[in-house]
């Protein structure tokens, strides 16, 4: 008899609702930080970390491509937007666009690595205990649909 799964050991959620899940959770973290204190703080880096696994969480196997990639492309994408809107929430604000954004992943790069690495390895981890029987079952599901 098997026991029934929690949430964190095989998520369902497609590929495109994940990123557009990360995409408003990291912009409410920024909103939420620029806010209170005007700058982007450690509140930041830990709802950024909390956010890459949490998707790594709750996607489905078939698209962990999409979130393998997401952690360093959204926080780049995040910094260029806040960059344009008020380029003193993460770097002095005569900087230029190209060197807030640096500056602002560079700041925050720490929790850059912390999030991306968490989030490959809890992805690794599903791709391990998922094992390669729920490699093949899947494989004939796909197969199977596509030739019907």
């Amino acid at each position: 008899m098997r026991h029934a799964e929690a949430f964190w050991e095989v998520g369902r959620e497609p590929g495109r609702q994940v990123v557009s899940l990360g995409v408003a959770v990291t912009l409410t973290a920024v909103s939420v930080d620029v806010l209170l204190v005007g700058r982007l703080t450690l509140f930041f880096d830990l709802c950024f970390v909390v956010m890459c696994l949490g998707l790594a969480a709750l996607v489905r196997r078939r698209d962990f491509y999409m979130v393998a990639l997401l952690p360093p492309l959204l926080m780049t994408t995040v910094f260029c937007f806040v960059a344009l809107v008020d380029r003193s929430t993460v770097a002095d604000p005569r900087d230029s666009l190209l060197q807030a954004v640096v500056s602002g992943v560079a700041t925050h790069g720490v929790a850059l690595f912390v999030g991306y690495a968490l989030c490959l390895g809890w992805l690794a981890w599903r791709l391990h205990r998922e094992g390669e029987a729920g490699m093949v079952g899947e494989l004939e599901r796909e197969l199977g649909q596509s030739a019907g």
